[in-house]
Protein backbone atom coordinates (compact mmCIF):
# COMPACT_ATOMS: atom_id res chain seq x y z
CA UNK A 1 0.00 0.00 0.00
CA UNK A 2 1.26 3.72 -0.61
CA UNK A 3 1.64 5.38 2.44
CA UNK A 4 2.86 8.69 0.94
CA UNK A 5 1.18 11.99 1.00
CA UNK A 6 2.19 14.89 -1.66
CA UNK A 7 5.90 12.62 -2.08
CA UNK A 8 5.82 12.68 1.98
CA UNK A 9 5.81 9.48 3.98
CA UNK A 10 3.03 9.24 6.12
CA UNK A 11 4.70 7.45 9.06
CA UNK A 12 7.04 10.69 9.19
CA UNK A 13 3.95 13.01 8.85
CA UNK A 14 2.33 11.64 11.69
CA UNK A 15 5.89 11.90 13.59
CA UNK A 16 5.80 15.79 12.96
CA UNK A 17 2.43 16.30 14.13
CA UNK A 18 3.31 13.80 17.32
CA UNK A 19 5.98 16.49 18.16
CA UNK A 20 3.80 19.59 18.23
CA UNK A 21 1.22 17.61 20.13
CA UNK A 22 4.16 16.92 22.93
CA UNK A 23 5.75 19.56 22.47
CA UNK A 24 8.92 17.02 23.35
CA UNK A 25 10.94 15.01 21.08
CA UNK A 26 11.68 12.28 23.93
CA UNK A 27 7.80 12.28 24.91
CA UNK A 28 6.71 12.00 21.32
CA UNK A 29 9.41 9.02 20.67
CA UNK A 30 7.89 7.62 23.78
CA UNK A 31 4.53 7.93 22.30
CA UNK A 32 5.96 6.59 18.55
CA UNK A 33 7.90 3.77 20.42
CA UNK A 34 10.95 5.39 18.45
CA UNK A 35 14.37 6.37 19.26
CA UNK A 36 14.92 10.29 19.90
CA UNK A 37 17.41 10.43 17.13
CA UNK A 38 15.92 8.34 14.58
CA UNK A 39 12.81 11.35 15.17
CA UNK A 40 15.20 13.78 15.30
CA UNK A 41 16.36 13.07 11.73
CA UNK A 42 12.55 12.02 10.87
CA UNK A 43 11.91 15.60 11.20
CA UNK A 44 15.15 17.10 10.17
CA UNK A 45 14.05 15.62 6.66
CA UNK A 46 10.51 16.50 6.33
CA UNK A 47 12.21 20.12 7.35
CA UNK A 48 14.79 19.60 4.23
CA UNK A 49 12.07 18.88 2.09
CA UNK A 50 9.43 21.74 2.69
CA UNK A 51 12.50 24.02 2.68
CA UNK A 52 11.74 25.84 6.13
CA UNK A 53 12.37 24.89 9.89
CA UNK A 54 9.22 23.47 11.46
CA UNK A 55 10.30 23.76 15.26
CA UNK A 56 12.50 26.14 17.34
CA UNK A 57 14.55 23.82 19.30
CA UNK A 58 16.57 24.34 22.29
CA UNK A 59 17.65 22.03 25.43
CA UNK A 60 14.28 22.39 27.17
CA UNK A 61 11.17 23.07 25.07
CA UNK A 62 10.38 22.59 21.37
CA UNK A 63 7.82 24.51 19.35
CA UNK A 64 6.66 25.16 16.20
CA UNK A 65 7.64 28.37 14.01
CA UNK A 66 5.32 30.59 12.30
CA UNK A 67 5.99 28.24 9.09
CA UNK A 68 6.00 25.27 10.86
CA UNK A 69 2.43 26.03 13.06
CA UNK A 70 0.98 26.98 9.32
CA UNK A 71 1.72 23.72 7.95
CA UNK A 72 0.39 21.59 11.64
CA UNK A 73 -2.91 23.42 11.02
CA UNK A 74 -2.96 22.22 7.68
CA UNK A 75 -1.96 18.75 7.91
CA UNK A 76 -3.15 17.49 11.19
CA UNK A 77 -7.50 18.08 10.21
CA UNK A 78 -6.34 15.47 6.87
CA UNK A 79 -3.84 13.23 9.22
CA UNK A 80 -7.04 12.88 12.05
CA UNK A 81 -9.31 11.89 9.59
CA UNK A 82 -7.00 9.24 8.19
CA UNK A 83 -6.16 7.78 12.15
CA UNK A 84 -10.56 8.24 12.78
CA UNK A 85 -10.65 6.34 9.65
CA UNK A 86 -8.32 3.32 10.58
CA UNK A 87 -9.85 3.42 14.45
CA UNK A 88 -13.14 2.99 12.74
CA UNK A 89 -11.95 -0.32 11.00
CA UNK A 90 -9.98 -1.22 14.56
CA UNK A 91 -12.99 -1.03 16.48
CA UNK A 92 -14.92 -4.16 14.01
CA UNK A 93 -12.20 -6.07 15.06
CA UNK A 94 -12.99 -8.81 17.42
CA UNK A 95 -10.48 -7.91 19.72
CA UNK A 96 -8.56 -5.09 20.38
CA UNK A 97 -4.92 -4.85 20.16
CA UNK A 98 -1.97 -2.19 20.62
CA UNK A 99 -0.22 -0.64 23.31
CA UNK A 100 -1.74 1.64 26.29
CA UNK A 101 1.15 3.28 28.69
CA UNK A 102 0.57 3.91 32.19
CA UNK A 103 2.19 6.55 33.95
CA UNK A 104 1.70 6.04 38.21
CA UNK A 105 3.05 6.34 41.78
CA UNK A 106 3.59 2.72 43.23
CA UNK A 107 1.17 3.39 45.70
CA UNK A 108 -1.34 4.07 43.24
CA UNK A 109 -0.50 0.58 40.67
CA UNK A 110 -0.66 -1.79 43.66
CA UNK A 111 -4.35 -0.75 44.03
CA UNK A 112 -4.98 -0.77 40.05
CA UNK A 113 -2.91 -3.79 39.55
CA UNK A 114 -5.85 -6.75 40.19
CA UNK A 115 -7.83 -4.68 37.91
CA UNK A 116 -5.06 -4.22 35.04
CA UNK A 117 -4.06 -8.09 35.37
CA UNK A 118 -8.13 -8.96 34.70
CA UNK A 119 -7.71 -6.36 31.59
CA UNK A 120 -5.05 -8.52 30.53
CA UNK A 121 -6.61 -11.86 30.70
CA UNK A 122 -9.49 -10.33 28.83
CA UNK A 123 -7.65 -8.74 26.23
CA UNK A 124 -4.86 -10.78 24.86
CA UNK A 125 -3.75 -8.80 22.17
CA UNK A 126 -3.15 -5.76 24.27
CA UNK A 127 0.06 -4.98 26.18
CA UNK A 128 0.03 -2.49 29.24
CA UNK A 129 3.54 -0.41 30.11
CA UNK A 130 3.06 0.70 33.76
CA UNK A 131 6.02 3.02 34.98
CA UNK A 132 5.71 4.03 38.75
CA UNK A 133 7.44 6.76 39.99
CA UNK A 134 7.27 9.40 42.73
CA UNK A 135 6.81 12.49 40.86
CA UNK A 136 3.64 13.69 38.95
CA UNK A 137 4.45 14.33 35.38
CA UNK A 138 2.76 15.62 32.33
CA UNK A 139 1.86 12.31 30.44
CA UNK A 140 0.85 14.28 27.41
CA UNK A 141 4.74 15.74 27.09
CA UNK A 142 6.31 12.18 28.25
CA UNK A 143 4.17 10.47 25.70
CA UNK A 144 1.90 8.56 28.04
CA UNK A 145 -2.16 7.24 27.16
CA UNK A 146 -3.17 8.03 30.97
CA UNK A 147 -2.12 8.32 34.26
CA UNK A 148 -3.46 6.68 37.84
CA UNK A 149 -3.34 9.18 41.02
CA UNK A 150 -5.02 10.21 43.91
CA UNK A 151 -8.37 12.03 42.73
CA UNK A 152 -6.48 15.40 44.34
CA UNK A 153 -3.47 14.89 42.72
CA UNK A 154 -5.25 14.47 39.08
CA UNK A 155 -4.89 17.82 36.46
CA UNK A 156 -8.36 19.66 36.15
CA UNK A 157 -7.81 19.59 32.38
CA UNK A 158 -7.72 15.92 32.21
CA UNK A 159 -10.85 13.43 32.28
CA UNK A 160 -10.87 11.31 35.67
CA UNK A 161 -12.51 7.87 36.29
CA UNK A 162 -12.52 6.51 39.52
CA UNK A 163 -10.80 3.10 40.08
CA UNK A 164 -11.00 2.51 44.05
CA UNK A 165 -12.87 3.62 46.64
CA UNK A 166 -12.11 5.88 49.06
CA UNK A 167 -8.82 5.70 51.11
CA UNK A 168 -7.80 6.60 54.89
CA UNK A 169 -4.27 6.66 56.17
CA UNK A 170 -4.49 6.21 60.12
CA UNK A 171 -2.32 6.51 63.15
CA UNK A 172 -2.40 3.22 65.28
CA UNK A 173 -0.70 1.73 67.86
CA UNK A 174 -0.36 -1.30 69.94
CA UNK A 175 -2.06 -1.94 73.13
CA UNK A 176 1.20 -2.92 74.55
CA UNK A 177 2.80 0.45 74.02
CA UNK A 178 -0.14 2.58 75.07
CA UNK A 179 -0.59 1.10 77.96
CA UNK A 180 3.40 1.66 78.87
CA UNK A 181 3.66 5.26 77.41
CA UNK A 182 0.17 6.34 77.45
CA UNK A 183 -2.73 7.52 74.80
CA UNK A 184 -2.42 10.68 72.29
CA UNK A 185 -5.67 12.42 73.22
CA UNK A 186 -4.89 15.53 70.08
CA UNK A 187 -2.45 15.73 67.06
CA UNK A 188 0.19 17.77 69.12
CA UNK A 189 0.58 14.77 71.87
CA UNK A 190 2.00 12.55 69.32
CA UNK A 191 5.19 15.43 69.75
CA UNK A 192 5.59 13.43 73.03
CA UNK A 193 5.67 10.16 71.31
CA UNK A 194 7.96 7.52 69.95
CA UNK A 195 6.35 7.22 66.31
CA UNK A 196 7.88 5.29 63.40
CA UNK A 197 8.58 7.56 60.29
CA UNK A 198 8.59 6.49 56.79
CA UNK A 199 11.33 7.62 54.33
CA UNK A 200 9.40 9.02 51.01
CA UNK A 201 11.30 7.95 47.26
CA UNK A 202 12.76 11.12 47.27
CA UNK A 203 14.78 11.12 50.17
CA UNK A 204 12.01 12.85 52.82
CA UNK A 205 10.63 12.11 55.64
CA UNK A 206 6.75 12.17 55.46
CA UNK A 207 4.78 14.15 57.48
CA UNK A 208 1.73 13.10 59.08
CA UNK A 209 -1.23 14.77 58.16
CA UNK A 210 -4.21 14.86 59.81
CA UNK A 211 -7.66 16.99 59.04
CA UNK A 212 -10.64 18.19 60.80
CA UNK A 213 -14.00 20.44 60.12
CA UNK A 214 -12.10 20.64 56.32
CA UNK A 215 -8.78 22.28 57.82
CA UNK A 216 -5.62 20.33 57.45
CA UNK A 217 -2.48 20.37 59.69
CA UNK A 218 1.32 18.77 58.87
CA UNK A 219 2.46 17.07 61.78
CA UNK A 220 6.27 16.39 61.87
CA UNK A 221 6.72 14.13 64.48
CA UNK A 222 9.87 12.33 65.93
CA UNK A 223 10.89 9.12 66.26
CA UNK A 224 14.13 6.59 66.41
CA UNK A 225 13.07 4.24 63.62
CA UNK A 226 12.72 5.39 60.21
CA UNK A 227 11.55 2.97 57.14
CA UNK A 228 11.27 2.80 53.83
CA UNK A 229 7.97 1.07 53.73
CA UNK A 230 4.63 1.63 55.25
CA UNK A 231 4.56 -2.53 55.39
CA UNK A 232 7.60 -2.11 57.89
CA UNK A 233 5.87 0.57 60.00
CA UNK A 234 3.19 -1.64 60.64
CA UNK A 235 5.37 -4.45 61.70
CA UNK A 236 6.76 -1.81 63.74
CA UNK A 237 3.86 -0.88 65.28
CA UNK A 238 2.78 -4.68 65.79
CA UNK A 239 5.80 -5.11 67.54
CA UNK A 240 5.19 -2.08 70.08
CA UNK A 241 8.06 -0.27 69.14
CA UNK A 242 5.54 3.11 68.69
CA UNK A 243 3.11 4.72 66.54
CA UNK A 244 2.41 4.37 63.21
CA UNK A 245 0.52 6.34 60.34
CA UNK A 246 -0.29 3.70 58.06
CA UNK A 247 -2.88 2.80 55.33
CA UNK A 248 -6.39 1.99 56.86
CA UNK A 249 -6.59 -1.50 54.31
CA UNK A 250 -3.08 -2.77 55.39
CA UNK A 251 -4.08 -2.41 59.23
CA UNK A 252 -7.50 -3.75 59.21
CA UNK A 253 -6.62 -7.42 60.24
CA UNK A 254 -4.28 -6.29 62.81
CA UNK A 255 -7.04 -3.92 63.94
CA UNK A 256 -9.59 -6.68 63.90
CA UNK A 257 -7.47 -9.04 65.80
CA UNK A 258 -6.74 -6.62 68.38
CA UNK A 259 -3.28 -6.51 67.36
CA UNK A 260 -3.62 -2.71 67.21
CA UNK A 261 -5.31 0.47 68.17
CA UNK A 262 -6.57 3.13 65.57
CA UNK A 263 -6.22 6.77 67.53
CA UNK A 264 -7.35 9.90 66.91
CA UNK A 265 -9.56 8.44 64.18
CA UNK A 266 -11.37 11.94 64.04
CA UNK A 267 -8.31 13.13 62.78
CA UNK A 268 -7.86 11.40 59.55
CA UNK A 269 -10.85 10.80 57.68
CA UNK A 270 -11.39 9.13 54.51
CA UNK A 271 -10.12 10.76 50.89
CA UNK A 272 -11.49 10.25 47.60
CA UNK A 273 -9.09 7.40 45.94
CA UNK A 274 -7.00 6.12 42.91
CA UNK A 275 -8.24 7.92 39.89
CA UNK A 276 -7.31 6.64 35.99
CA UNK A 277 -6.89 10.29 34.30
CA UNK A 278 -6.35 10.89 30.60
CA UNK A 279 -6.68 14.44 28.07
CA UNK A 280 -9.92 15.25 26.82
CA UNK A 281 -8.86 16.43 23.57
CA UNK A 282 -7.22 12.91 21.92
CA UNK A 283 -8.92 10.35 20.12
CA UNK A 284 -8.04 6.89 22.23
CA UNK A 285 -6.59 4.06 20.58
CA UNK A 286 -9.26 1.07 20.16
CA UNK A 287 -6.73 -0.85 22.91
CA UNK A 288 -7.39 2.26 25.70
CA UNK A 289 -10.56 2.71 24.93
CA UNK A 290 -11.50 -0.88 26.13
CA UNK A 291 -8.76 -0.21 29.22
CA UNK A 292 -11.14 2.74 30.15
CA UNK A 293 -14.61 0.80 29.70
CA UNK A 294 -13.03 -2.48 32.18
CA UNK A 295 -11.84 0.36 34.35
CA UNK A 296 -15.25 1.91 34.63
CA UNK A 297 -17.19 -1.76 34.16
CA UNK A 298 -15.09 -2.39 37.57
CA UNK A 299 -16.02 0.76 39.59
CA UNK A 300 -19.61 0.75 38.96
CA UNK A 301 -19.65 -3.08 40.35
CA UNK A 302 -17.70 -2.01 43.04
CA UNK A 303 -20.18 0.31 43.92
CA UNK A 304 -23.01 -1.95 43.94
CA UNK A 305 -21.69 -4.75 45.51
CA UNK A 306 -22.91 -4.39 49.21
CA UNK A 307 -20.62 -3.85 52.15
CA UNK A 308 -18.77 -7.08 53.66
CA UNK A 309 -20.87 -8.84 56.56
CA UNK A 310 -24.48 -7.28 55.08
Amino acid sequence: MNRTIGGFNLDDLVAVLTVAEHRSFRGAARALELPPSSLSHIVSAVERRLGIRIFHRTTRSVSPTEAGQAFIDRMCPALTEMADAFESVNRFRDTPYGQVRINTSNWAAERAFPVILDFLAAYPEVSIDIVAEGRLVDIVAEGFDAGLRLAEAVPQDMVAVPLSGDEAVIIVASPGYLHKCGTPRAPPDLLHHECIRLRLPGGGLMRWEVAKAGERSWIDVRGRLIVGASEFALSAAVAGVGIAYVDAAKAIKCLESGLLVQLLSEWTPPFAGVCLYYPRQRLPSAAFRAFIDHVKAHTAASVSRPPLGM
